[in-house]
């Protein structure tokens, strides 16, 4: 156990529950419900964050994020408050020693400080109960060098990062594989991370995800996630049998696991091939399971080759230098960090901090890599700004 840590969190949280009590205060004056209303839901996210260890699997993404709306809401009412009080008295104290800010002034300062706190807590709030929900569907038409006649109008539907763990609604998921259906797609491809740390967290939404089906079949990749490699683990074990019973779920699905392999596509006597790796991050904190070297022999002589790989760093990293022959890799991983700005004119997101590639389609040469947003959530169980998204590719 991280003492140290511990330490500086309490000490961290003391200081941010003497400030926004400050804030609050100021902001309620005179109204006692308030102050109950305050203290109960103190008290109800420190118990969240205490029972969070403990709690069955299904429970601990939703006490997490309700502990930490709050605390993240009182965080900034806090650092507001600091800055717009501290700012405030240097000014008074420079202009004129003996003065410092009034009452009124103080009053003001802290009923806007608690207002600016009460924001994120909306606005998150709405991220998970409206638009994680809000699932959209981006239709790509991509040309691509040498596709044969055959495959003209070959429409292919590209799901990435369910993260089932995060996933709370069972109407949800109907409504996003309801979504995939109706595009009719030729084939529907999932590029990894089925869960979040363990496999059981997919059982109970199996039989909806084993209705999305396709002509030609579901094609599935594994993501970071769906090894079982954040999970404390007591045994070695345990972690294997988990990844074995990763391996069946995707069986079971009748989803078509591609475990650094190929699937060569024909019509008319003509050929297209899908590739699929096991994750690839050229970040070191992501493992290197992916073998190019294994799924590509058998495809040099097909015109026209797609592949799915979890991680969109494999692109530069690998596939440009190494296969030049891949026109189209779908990756999906960064999620767009769940919160940017996507508006005509202006694309944002703190994940292209990290991620050179982060969201939608990227061009090098005639080679495309598409980057899909992610059905679900990690971590912050909501989206801002960066809706849910299922792709739709129409080959010409």
């Amino acid at each position: 156990m991280n003492y140290t840590a511990i330490i500086i969190f309490i000490v961290v949280a003391i200081l941010v529950e003497w400030g926004a009590s400050a804030a609050f205060r100021g902001w309620a004056k005179g109204k006692s419900a308030w102050f109950w209303i305050y203290g109960i839901l103190t008290v109800l996210s420190y118990g969240f964050l205490i029972s969070f260890p403990w709690a069955p699997g299904e429970l601990r993404y939703p006490l997490l994020n309700a502990f930490g709306i709050i605390f993240f809401g009182k965080l900034l009412a806090t650092l507001v408050l600091t800055i717009w009080l501290g700012v405030n008295e240097i000014r008074s104290l420079i202009s004129s020693p003996e003065n410092t800010v009034s009452e009124s002034r103080r009053s003001f300062i802290k009923k806007g400080s608690a207002v600016v706190g009460l924001v994120p807590v909306g606005l998150m709030s709405w991220g998970i109960f409206r638009t994680a929900g809000n699932f959209k569907v981006h239709t790509v038409k991509l040309t691509l060098k040498g596709l044969p006649d055959s495959f003209k109008g070959f429409k292919i539907v590209q799901v990435s990062d369910i993260h089932t763990g995060s996933f709370f609604s069972h109407d949800r998921m109907e409504e996003a594989v309801s979504e995939i259906l109706e595009q009719h797609a030729d084939i529907v491809v999932f590029s990894g991370d089925l869960v979040n740390n363990r496999t059981d967290e997919c059982y109970e939404y199996m039989d909806i995800l084993a209705k999305i089906q396709a002509p030609l079949g579901v094609y599935s990749t594994l993501g970071n996630h769906d090894y079982g490699d954040y999970e404390g683990w007591k045994t070695k074990e345990e972690k294997t049998q988990n990844f074995q019973d990763m391996l069946a779920v995707h069986q079971k699905l009748g989803w078509n696991l591609m475990m650094n392999e190929h699937k060569i596509f024909e019509r008319n006597g003509e050929k297209i091939a899908l590739l699929g790796v096991e994750n690839w991050g050229a970040n070191l904190r992501f493992p290197k399971y992916g073998k190019m070297n294994l799924a590509y022999p058998g495809t040099e002589d097909v015109p026209v080759k797609i592949l799915i790989s979890h991680d969109p760093s494999h692109w530069e990293a690998e596939v440009l230098k190494d296969y030049p022959e891949i026109q189209l890799m779908m990756a999906g991983h960064t999620h767009g960090f769940q919160f940017g700005v996507e508006i005509p004119g202006i694309k944002w997101s703190p994940s292209q901090w990290v991620y050179k590639q982060w969201a939608g389609l990227y061009e090098n040469d005639g080679r495309y890599l598409y980057v899909n947003r992610g059905l679900g959530c990690i971590g912050y169980m909501g989206r801002i700004g960066i809706r849910p998204e299922i792709t739709v590719f129409e080959l010409s």
